[in-house]
C-alpha cells in the first residue's frame, strides 16, 4: 500500500545533512510500494531545494542525483481543484490545528487510509490524534 510522505521526508532524501535511518528506511517502503502526495509536494521541494541551494547545503549535480532518483519511484500526487483546495485546505487546517500545508497531508492520509511519514512533530501529533497511523521503520 502507498504511504504518504511530506516534504521533510523527500528532502531528507536530497540533502546529506539532513539524511536519517527514519527517512532511508520511507525511502525503501517508497521504492517498494509507491508514494501518494498531495499537489502541493512538488513546490514544497523546490521551495526546500532553493533554500539549500542559497545556504550552500547542496550543489546542482546533488539536485540532478535526487531528481533521478525521484523518477524511479512511483508517485501519485492527488490533483486538487482551485476552490476545493482552499475550502478544503482551511477546513483541514483548521481540524488538525496545522497550517493548511501540513494539514494537506494529514488529510490525505486520514482519507485514503494510508500511513503518514512524516519529521514534523506537530503533523506526527495531529495525525496520531486524528487516528492516522504514522510510518514506523
Amino acid at each position: 500500500m502507498a504511504l504518504v510522505a511530506d516534504a521533510s521526508i523527500a528532502l531528507a532524501w536530497a540533502l546529506p545533512d539532513e539524511s536519517s535511518d527514519y527517512a532511508d528506511a520511507v525511502l525503501a517502503a517508497v521504492e517498494r510500494d509507491g508514494l501518494r502526495v498531495p499537489d502541493l509536494w512538488a513546490r514544497e521541494i523546490a521551495n526546500g531545494l532553493a533554500v539549500a541551494y542559497l545556504r550552500n547545503r547542496i550543489t546542482s549535480a546533488d539536485e540532478e542525483a535526487f531528481l533521478t532518483a525521484l523518477t524511479r519511484l512511483s508517485i501519485e500526487v492527488e490533483a486538487a481543484e482551485p476552490l476545493a483546495a482552499i475550502r478544503d485546505g482551511t477546513a483541514a487546517a483548521r481540524r488538525y490545528e496545522l497550517t493548511a500545508y501540513d494539514a494537506a497531508y494529514v488529510d490525505l492520509a486520514s482519507r485514503e487510509n494510508l500511513a503518514l511519514a512524516t519529521l514534523d512533530l506537530p503533523m506526527r501529533r495531529a495525525a496520531e490524534q486524528a487516528g492516522v497511523s504514522i510510518f514506523r521503520r
